[in-house]
């Protein structure tokens, strides 16, 4: 059993991926081709914004914005301590310092709650300045934008959708990667929508920040290649990328995004009474780039997976230290364990089963016995 297969995948897209490489590859435009156009206007048409910037990958991408916005020495950026490293990285990256901030025990997500007494400590001791939120659709579902919009705006923040694993969610009608100021997704290969390599893109209505990420993901390039007029980097999205991409867009857009919802529905149906299922909020929809179960402690955990994988059932823990716990970060203030008990509990208790639109109802049924046998063997 995979993970998430790519391989099942692959082989139910063959042909159209193959044709659409093979027709790369006889076009030879390798940088910057035409599929890397149809592709960022099909993105910005599926998602709902003006502009859709590819570039090289989602880490990139998140670069990119802060550089255009101008963060850096001496500015705070809020971001939510359960998340994968590169949210908080490229803050400090920028010169920045990062602020983490707990999540909801629910969603995962960013808690509004938190965050603007967060933001107002910030404020009140003043040796930092609050310039924006990095806001994390972890798991697939998005954040709450409705109080992360509001809390932007009352405080003067910058707010950026961190959407690498939530393209594909809703919130009523608007989909993920339209929320913020702007917002960025990834094309990793294991995200609800990835690539054959590294790939990532950013989404905006601001024409004048548009214009700006074009420049900066080309060296800072201005009327011409050879015409530099700020301090750029080298990100483009290659146009094999593009090519695979395309025809797995279609994917995912006719079919796929559906069976992972109903694959989800299933898991949820089978081991609610058992283990603590994900919870979606009402209106939103989630694109489901993991199932993440919570157990009661640490070491059941640890025993449900190992009965698991005995049994040859992949499974994945994301993520077992918290932002505020990483080296990287130890020099940084605020890091006093007692302000981040729902995430020490969730990286303790975590679990993500296999996830996939290719994941038979056969396998799913073979997950949950062999998880139900677990935890009732405990």
């Amino acid at each position: 059993m995979e993970f998430r297969d790519l391989k099942a995948q692959y082989q139910a897209l063959q042909q159209e991926i193959d044709q659409a490489l093979l027709a790369a590859v006889r076009d030879g435009a390798y940088i910057m081709g035409p599929q890397v156009k149809q592709l960022e206007q099909e993105l910005a048409a599926y998602v709902g914004v003006k502009h859709c910037i590819s570039c090289a990958n989602g880490t990139d991408a998140l670069t990119m914005v802060l550089m255009c916005w101008g963060i850096g020495p001496g500015d705070a950026v809020f971001v939510p301590d359960f998340t994968f490293f590169a949210s908080g990285e490229v803050v400090s990256f920028a010169g920045a310092q990062p602020v983490f901030v707990d999540v909801d025990p629910d969603t995962f997500n960013l808690d509004a709650g938190k965050l603007e007494r967060e933001i107002l400590r910030v404020r009140e001791e003043g040796t930092r300045k609050p310039r924006a939120i990095v806001a994390v659709d972890l798991f697939g579902q998005p954040a709450d934008y409705e109080a992360l919009e509001r809390l932007a705006e009352r405080y003067g923040l910058l707010l950026l959708e961190d959407g690498a694993q939530g393209f594909g969610g809703r919130i009523g009608g608007r989909r993920a990667c339209s929320f913020g100021h702007a917002a960025t997704t990834s094309f990793f290969p294991a995200k609800p929508l990835g690539c054959y390599g590294d790939g990532g893109a950013v989404f905006t209505d601001d024409d004048e920040l548009a214009a700006r990420l074009r420049s900066v993901r080309v060296h800072g390039k201005g009327a011409y290649k050879y015409d530099n007029v700020r301090i750029g980097m080298n990100s483009r999205l290659d146009t094999l990328q593009a090519a695979v991409l395309l025809p797995k867009l279609h994917a995912f857009t006719r079919y796929e995004l559906d069976r992972v919802n109903e694959a989800a529905a299933l898991y949820t149906k089978k081991l609610a009474d058992i283990v603590k299922t994900p919870a979606v909020r009402d209106g939103y929809r989630s694109s489901w780039a993991q199932y993440t179960i919570v157990l009661q402690s640490a070491e059941q955990r640890e025993a449900v997976q190992a009965a698991l994988r005995e049994r040859g059932i992949p499974t994945m823990i994301y993520y077992p230290k918290p932002m505020h716990r990483q080296g990287a970060f130890a020099a940084l203030p605020d890091h006093e364990a007692d302000r981040f008990p729902v995430t020490e509990a969730l990286c303790a208790r975590v679990l993500s089963l296999p996830m996939h639109p290719y994941l038979r109802e056969e396998e799913i049924d073979r997950v949950c016995s062999a998880l139900r046998a677990a935890v009732q063997a405990l």
